[in-house]
């Protein structure tokens, strides 16, 4: 799976060695894939299909170049390369042949996509012509009335609870969660359902700010709803207090070891982490509404800042954001680090034309280095392309200061839903304005390249342009569901609204039981995807049955 075979023919009287380089990985070290003899050698060598690489061919007697090429080759495709003399003058070329073709890596996705386009229409389509082919029945009755009629829709609204919940948002929450059980399950082998390895953004970089998030966002608004119970700051912060120890202990005494890793040892458990991020983060946005956040929501007659007082009335909470914000950006690009350049923000290994090898993720790595030793992630995204020697873990010190700054953003959607509460118009012009703002701070910090800009979209560093970027993609999902879903009605949010109201369950049960059947089992078909995304799908299905049933036993974990 990913895979391709090359088999290279050196026709040239001269010994040659073949090197490559991913085109993903920023200003790599060319690594060795071959050598050939003289007169008619061969060799053969196994490379990556998951992104384009730069191939080159070397000649070992007179240091020269003698062709180079940038192809990306397709999974399961053997390709012959033919190197030989292409005039007189002793310039050769490289002659490429496809001698067995190539799978089609992309066909499972797009027929795993098709099915469930198909499935959810039928799902929204079905009850909607059910329900209109029972309304034309019952109409049809001589005795049924339209005073009937009306008299069972008055029952039927009476009896019917009030709304307090917003759907979009345990929608939200579902949809990034089943996203993220999805992509831990392996997500059918494909690249981009994978961490990028380290600039960049695939479809795993995204669930996680979206997670955060939606936490801002409900700190909010469950806070409201206390505020008006009567519970005073400090019932307030105990309660966050304890939800902050479970989540830390969650993550780090059930979470922190797989059947995989062998006997326990303490020597290479893991401090950081996924829920101990979410912990941290609850904490720092609990806080901040606690002390600053209980206002008093004033008539909208008012002073000249009133088209901005959901950002002024919270101005301590900004002024704690920007100070923590400033001292990321003084830590990350001022903090000398030992034989790295100040600033650093590469993957180090091979990358950066191999000069900062041990430099892996500049201060942010140095500091966990420093904290934790290594009881850090043992495998992070960059090990395999970049050749990395140092430990990185991806929800490191430095990086939960952004996951705050993210969740912040979060709270100011719950602020805007509270504010304009009733004018929706007013809701989603708030929502666009502030992706707007977020989606160009974002461009102008990274360019818009992947590599080149002042600071790089990196879900490894929680850089401040991948923070805005996640936070303009947060308010257009957001405002898109609540649109749908709370606006008008026209979806209800299945199947995420299941998970979406039993989070942590689903969250921490598909970490304990993934490697368990019948979640998962030994692949018999490993050179396709095939059978890698109907085990990731089937999963992620069965835990969305699994909330949709708990859903219906009115069970929901809660801490």
């Amino acid at each position: 799976m990913d895979q391709a075979l090359l088999i290279f023919y050196n026709q040239l009287p001269q010994d040659v060695g073949v090197f490559y380089t991913s085109d993903y990985c920023y200003k790599c070290v060319y690594q060795h894939l071959a050598n050939m003899k003289a007169n008619n050698n061969n060799a053969s060598a196994v490379i990556s299909t998951k992104f384009t690489l730069t191939v080159q061919v070397e000649s070992q007697e007179r240091d020269a170049i003698l062709c180079r090429w940038t192809q990306t080759y397709e999974e399961g495709g053997h390709y012959f390369i033919w190197i030989q003399m292409w005039d007189p003058a002793r310039n050769a070329s490289c002659i490429h042949i496809v001698d067995q073709s190539p799978n089609n890596a992309y066909l499972p996705i797009v027929v795993a996509a098709l099915l469930l386009a198909v499935t959810a229409l039928l799902l929204i389509v079905g009850p909607s012509i059910y329900r209109r082919h029972r309304k034309k029945l019952c109409c049809r009755d001589p005795q049924y009335s339209m005073d009937q009629d009306a008299a069972h829709a008055g029952q039927s609204d009476a009896s019917k609870p009030k709304q307090t919940r917003l759907r979009s948002l345990d929608t939200f929450r579902g949809f990034a969660l089943t996203v993220m059980v999805f992509v831990n399950y392996g997500g059918g082998g494909y690249w981009f359902f994978q961490h990028a390895p380290w600039n960049g953004l695939t479809v795993a970089d995204l669930v996680m700010p979206w997670f955060v998030f939606i936490i801002g966002t409900s700190v909010v608004l469950a806070f409201r709803s206390m505020q008006r119970r009567g519970l005073s700051r400090l019932q307030l912060l105990r309660k966050v207090s304890w939800r902050t120890f479970v989540l830390l202990m969650l993550g780090f005494c059930f979470l922190n070891y797989s059947p995989r890793d062998g006997p326990l040892s303490w020597s290479w458990l893991r401090i950081p982490g996924v829920l101990q991020r979410l912990g941290f983060t609850y904490f720092a946005l609990s806080v901040l509404q606690t002390l600053w956040g209980q206002i008093e929501i004033p008539q909208r007659a008012g002073p000249w800042w009133n088209p901005i007082q959901d950002v002024v009335l919270y101005w301590p909470q900004w002024l704690i954001i920007i100070l923590l914000e400033t001292l990321w950006l003084c830590i990350t690009f001022l903090l000398p680090v030992p034989n790295c350049p100040t600033g650093y923000l590469g993957a180090g290994g091979i990358g950066d034309d191999g000069r900062y090898p041990n430099c892996t993720g500049g201060a942010a790595g140095y500091i966990d280095r420093w904290m934790f030793g290594d009881n850090m992630f043992r495998y992070p995204t960059c090990k395999e392309m970049y050749h990395t020697t140092q430990p990185f873990d991806p929800e490191g010190i430095l990086g939960t200061i952004n996951s705050i700054v993210i969740g912040f953003l979060g709270m100011q959607a719950g602020k805007i839903i509270l504010f304009y509460r009733g004018m929706n118009f007013h809701i989603l012009c708030r929502f666009l304005a502030w992706a707007v703002l977020l989606g160009i701070s974002a461009a102008i910090l990274s360019k818009c390249t992947r590599d080149g800009g002042f600071i790089p979209v990196n879900k490894n560093l929680w850089s401040l342009s991948y923070v805005a970027c996640m936070g303009c993609f947060s308010f257009l999902l957001l405002g898109a569901m609540y649109v749908v879903s709370d606006i008008k009605g026209w979806w209800d949010g299945q199947p995420f609204i299941y998970p979406g109201m039993n989070s942590i369950f689903v969250y921490v049960g598909h970490s304990l039981l993934g490697f368990y059947f019948p979640f998962s089992w030994e692949l018999s078909h490993q050179e396709s995807h095939w059978e890698l995304l109907l085990q990731s799908l089937w999963g992620t299905t069965l835990w969305l049955i699994i909330a949709y049933l708990l859903y219906r036993k009115k069970f929901f974990l809660k801490i």
